[in-house]
């Protein structure tokens, strides 16, 4: 019998170059993760209208600040010639 130490892989990550990062994905994804940790719907609607408030940077800094405890937005910006 083979014992193993749990593996810690942190954080998922949403790479937002990628097709994951699409505002309607992100939508969703808010929408799944809150449901997980107990949000009402009312509570689920606050943050979905917080985050469609303005543009997709505020779009992003909304969903980092309710979920960047548990998820990673990761953007790319060196790209290699």
């Amino acid at each position: 019998m083979a014992i193993r130490a749990p593996i810690h892989r942190g954080k998922p990550e949403i790479n937002l170059n990628g097709p994951e990062g699409n505002a309607f994905v992100l939508l969703g994804y808010a929408q799944r993760l809150g449901k997980q940790l107990g949000f009402t719907p009312d509570q689920l609607n606050q943050v979905h209208e917080e985050m469609i408030s303005s543009d997709y940077e505020h779009l992003i800094k909304t969903f980092d600040a309710r979920f960047g405890d548990y998820i990673d937005l990761v953007r790319v910006t060196n790209f290699q010639k």
